[in-house]
């Protein structure tokens, strides 16, 4: 009976002591408590529309269980912020258990309030944890600014976007037949993944050096903002007429500029001045049978830069087309092909004339950055006059007048890894540098007045 007495006993003794080490928290208000963010910072968020979500993790560097007293959003339930506290989701949450060397995920999330401001500003709030007596703050920041919100937009009517308010896309924007978008200076629009830019009609853009017209997509955050094919890009159809295009900016899109079809009148399907478009999946520049003319445009780093097919008529100016290996896009393919065939293989004539331009790559993946693609027996005039071009054998098929075969162009700075392309001629000695013939064009892409024997490409030398 004694025996059977102390077995009961015992198993007492020992459920109690794992009962009460279950219970046990460490409370001394020196505990161990590690926060992997002290801010968290959301660029620009556009408003109503909310940011990706981030997270900071704490976690219990302790031996023993640790209690949070809380995990509290200061702004309460009218913030713009919101928390998520591994799947609670709430302003606060209140006595948190942690067991030794555990850790948790807060998540946060933000949405500005439209009816805040026209400008941009930085809106504030922080997350309090409170555990053992102590206070730890993580701090919450966001730059957030009202918005033109446009979905499956439709104009067909003579239309004016001006520059207060930036202007966001989602499902496309279709200028209609027979009807005018203008575009002033210093508008900012961005376009969601699934908003392409159509134009049946005419698109006049009118930036300035000081303040262009830019066209990106939507996604800021740092993941996202420089990822090219992020929108679809800007395409002028069959019907479209009269477009120009003066300092804007076109980047990060899967395509560039699209231009299908001729010019019906006596000018140009699309005229572009002293544009960018730059770091594009696909072609900067893709022409099907149209009519294009750019004067000190730069078309950088995209998987093609330019791209002319079913002939047609174009006129290159002081243009840089360049591209580098980078994060982003791989090298490989011309940066420059010509042809005079459509996709059922029938030909057009082509004819093109650049003039005071630099064709040029970085590295050894290519070996002809021009390249011509004659299938068809229709007339193929393409010249380049005065031109800096790289290609081991350049086609018979292309006419050269004055021009400099490979030899490189001595950008100012180029550095891949860190994504800092400055395409300016730079202060060394460059074969660029007085080597174009005069034109009647008096500025560069900065503004910079061209004087004395031209440089070749879009900038002047510094």
């Amino acid at each position: 009976m004694k025996r059977l007495l102390y077995f009961v006993l015992l198993l007492f003794l020992l459920k109690c002591a794992v009962s009460c080490k279950k219970q046990t928290f460490i409370t001394d208000q020196n505990a161990a408590l590690t926060i992997t963010a002290d801010t968290l910072r959301f660029d620009t968020v556009f408003t109503s529309i909310g940011s990706v979500t981030q997270y900071f993790t704490i976690i219990n560097s302790n031996s023993q269980k640790l209690q949070l007293s809380s995990i509290k959003l200061m702004g309460g339930n009218s913030s713009v912020y919101k928390i998520n506290v591994d799947g609670n989701a709430a302003a606060e949450i209140s006595n948190v258990e942690m067991n030794a060397g555990d850790s948790i995920y807060v998540f946060v999330s933000v949405t500005i309030d439209p009816s805040l401001a026209d400008l941009p500003f930085i809106v504030q709030d922080s997350i309090q944890v409170n555990y053992n007596g102590n206070q730890k703050y993580i701090q919450l920041e966001a730059y957030g600014q009202n918005a033109h919100f446009l979905r499956n937009h439709y104009i067909d009517t003579d239309t004016t976007w001006n520059n207060v308010l930036p202007y966001v896309i989602f499902g496309g924007i279709q200028v209609a037949q027979n009807s005018t978008l203008t575009i002033e200076k210093g508008c900012r629009i961005y376009l969601h993944a699934d908003a392409p830019f159509i134009v049946d009609g005419t698109l006049i853009v009118n930036g300035t050096a000081a303040n262009p017209v830019s066209f990106q997509g939507n996604r800021l955050d740092n993941v996202y903002r420089d990822l090219p094919s992020s929108w679809p890009g800007i395409y002028f159809r069959q019907s479209s007429i009269n477009n120009a295009i003066q300092y804007g900016i076109i980047k990060n899109a899967y395509q560039g500029v699209i231009a299908v079809g001729p010019a019906t009148n006596a000018l140009p399907k699309l005229q572009l001045r002293e544009c960018i478009i730059d770091n594009i999946y696909d072609a900067g520049i893709l022409a099907l049978g149209s009519d294009i003319d750019a004067v000190n445009c730069l078309i950088s780093n995209c998987g093609s830069n330019i791209v002319i097919n079913a002939g047609g008529a174009y006129r290159f100016t002081y243009c840089t087309m360049v591209s580098y290996d980078n994060n982003y896009i791989s090298h490989k393919k011309p940066v420059l092909t010509l042809g005079d065939t459509d996709e059922a293989g029938s030909s057009y004539a082509l004819n093109a004339l650049f003039r005071n331009c630099i064709v040029w790559a970085g590295g050894n993946n290519v070996e002809n950055e021009v390249h011509a693609d004659r299938k068809g027996n229709a007339a193929f005039n393409v010249h380049f006059d005065h031109v800096l071009y790289k290609a081991k054998n350049i086609s018979p098929d292309i006419h050269l007048m004055n021009s400099i075969a490979n030899q490189d162009p001595s950008f100012d700075s180029i550095n891949a890894d860190r994504r800092y392309f400055d395409f300016h001629i730079g202060k060394n000695p460059s074969p660029a540098a007085g080597a174009g013939t005069p034109v009647l064009i008096s500025h560069d892409l900065d503004g910079k007045a061209r004087t004395g024997d031209p440089d070749l490409g879009c900038y002047t030398k510094h």
